[in-house]
């Protein structure tokens, strides 16, 4: 008489099978939602509006726009200073963003801490 249940019943393959759709399906949701995310453009500002700069979903600076009053030749380190806070606010909308839209895919499975440390998005 043969054992039921293990790994010789009928129930496993149709399980996997359903399994490596539901994930194929995640990875191209993935692929599309990554795609959109960098085609998006982030702004951030600094300096009530004097310095403006504009990221890309894939992390590239795509703009920095300055006012004339900001560029003053005695303080440089001010107008660096303001440009590195509007990058950084600007990066952090796009990571943000990024976040979002993944966590809303995975249903937050990167946050899963005992496999692994969770994905890596």
């Amino acid at each position: 008489m043969a054992k039921k249940g293990g790994f010789g019943g009928m129930g496993m393959p149709g399980n996997m099978n359903n399994l490596m759709k539901q994930a194929q399906k995640m990875q191209r949701q993935m692929e599309e939602n990554q795609k959109a995310l960098e085609e998006k453009e982030f702004t951030a500002s600094a300096g009530g509006g004097a310095v403006e700069v504009t990221v890309s979903g894939k992390r590239e600076i795509l703009r920095v726009k300055l006012s004339q009053e900001v560029v003053d030749p005695d303080d440089v380190e001010m107008l660096e200073d303001l440009i590195a806070a509007a990058t950084n606010e600007a990066l952090r909308k796009m990571e943000e963003e990024s976040a979002a839209v993944m966590s809303r895919l995975t249903g937050g499975l990167g946050n899963l801490g005992g496999l692994g440390g969770g994905l890596p998005f």
